[in-house]
């Protein structure tokens, strides 16, 4: 949940020397704040060797190229995988929670709207609880 902006007055001096008073935030002030909270919202983790970036601003999603990549699905289903390279993939829909091998019950939860890097060599067990559509990319 995004933090709302509250709006207090301001005094600023004008080059007449004046006072006037401002009760909204400047359109810089507006641009600071949302580059502020998509800062926020696209924090990445990691757990268990897994990396996740939730919510990535589309920005950064251009700059990976994502929307080009190959895509990738399945139904509800529990299966073992191990990356034989690097994988970095966007999930479009879905809901998995990935249990590393070694790691006993531990989890990662993954969802829509998360970029998530699973590390090269890396054998787990896939847990999907709603269907996924994915994009992917191998290095």
């Amino acid at each position: 949940m995004a933090s709302p902006m509250v709006a207090t007055p301001v005094q600023l001096r004008t080059s007449t020397g004046r006072l006037s008073f401002s009760s909204s935030p400047s359109a810089a002030a507006r641009r600071r704040f949302a580059a502020v909270r998509a800062s926020a919202e696209a924090m990445a983790t990691e757990k268990l060797g897994i990396r996740v970036e939730r919510n990535p601003p589309e920005s950064r999603l251009s700059e990976l190229g994502v929307r080009q990549w190959p895509k990738w699905g399945c139904e509800k289903s529990k299966f073992p995988w191990t990356y034989s390279a690097k994988e970095t993939c966007y999930l479009l829909q879905g809901k998995v929670k990935v249990y590393p091998e070694g790691h006993g019950e531990e989890f990662v939860e993954i969802a829509a709207g998360d970029l998530v890097v699973f590390p090269k060599g890396m054998s787990c067990t896939w847990d999907v609880a709603e269907a996924v559509d994915k994009h992917y990319n191998f290095e």
